[in-house]
């Protein structure tokens, strides 16, 4: 890649004659000379091989190619010092990266809300954020790639600060053969039936989650597509109440009158690396995460 022959100090010099409207004033808020300001411009304009300010009158006026690579440098400049500001905080102990591992079935608006709140004390600070299902959750943590993980599992040598619970609903359209029967369903009613399962996303030891006592399972790989499916008639599952909370109000999808077993509530829990000490910003993402799923549940239907 070729070295820029302009440095940075070159475009926040050009900057402030714009912005201060001329050599002299740039040079007060500099806290330089006139001729050192002036000359650094001539020698951009010089390395360059453009005209970036002509005099009219008493003013240095932008050409129009001066007017395109300033609005350019703004961003260079900014971005520049975001990154000398990150490289500050770091120096402090401040995280680069929060890598958060989340299991598919907690709220997401829970969790949109918390990273909301964190952006503004983040310091640029990023999050990376990965969704696995059931122990894929479990394994991520265990080797090290994760910061923090929610999870609707007891993590084995963990302790983990205890979140919300989720509602799962077993439901089928609402023309679904199930409903048909118009009375109390037992496991016999459902065995007979397709039921829709989510595949777990671990690869040391999988589980089998919840009733899997349908002869007919069809697997999938996410919760959306088990949502998709059941909507379309092709089987009943236990889902999340807040992601189904429209096609319920609707109608579109029934909850099943089981005798027993038609509501879960597993708790999720909150994990942290126990291997990695916690930076300033996870100890703020934790809090945030939290205070927002202590906060009701704001679903598409309500």
């Amino acid at each position: 890649m070729k070295a820029p022959r302009v440095t940075l100090d070159q475009w926040r010099t050009l900057q402030a004659v714009v912005d201060h409207g001329g050599f002299a004033q740039a040079a007060a808020a500099l806290h330089r000379s006139q001729s050192s300001v002036s000359y650094t411009v001539a020698r951009m304009q010089e390395q360059l091989g453009v005209p970036l300010l002509r005099i009219d009158g008493r003013k240095a006026v932008l050409t129009e190619a001066g007017q395109a690579l300033l609005r350019r440098s703004r961003q260079l400049v900014s971005q520049a010092s975001q990154l000398e500001d990150l490289a500050h905080h770091m120096e402090q102990g401040w995280e680069a990266e929060v890598r958060l591992v989340v299991d598919a079935a907690y709220p997401n608006a829970k969790l949109i809300r918390a990273l909301t709140a964190f952006m503004p004390d983040s310091r640029g600070c990023r999050v990376l954020l990965r969704e696995e299902v059931l122990s894929g959750v479990e394994d991520v943590l265990q080797d090290g790639t994760a910061d923090l993980a929610i999870s609707g599992l007891d993590i084995t040598g963990y302790l983990g600060a205890q979140l919300g619970s989720v509602e799962f609903v077993a439901v089928a359209q609402a023309h679904h053969p199930l409903h048909q029967l118009q009375r109390k369903l037992s496991a016999h009613d459902l065995q007979h039936q397709m039921q829709i399962v989510v595949r777990d996303s671990g690869r040391r030891q999988p589980r089998d989650s919840g009733w899997l006592g349908a002869e007919q399972r069809w697997t999938v790989g996410s919760l959306a597509t088990s949502v998709a499916f059941v909507r379309s008639g092709l089987g009943f599952a236990w889902l999340p109440r807040h992601m189904i909370e429209r096609e319920l109000a609707e109608g579109v999808l029934k909850p099943l009158p089981l005798v027993q077993g038609g509501i879960r509530r597993p708790t999720f829990y909150l994990y942290s690396n126990k291997d990695k000490p916690l930076g300033p910003a996870t100890r703020i993402l934790i809090e945030l995460i939290k205070a927002y799923d202590a906060e009701p549940l704001v679903t598409r239907a309500s």
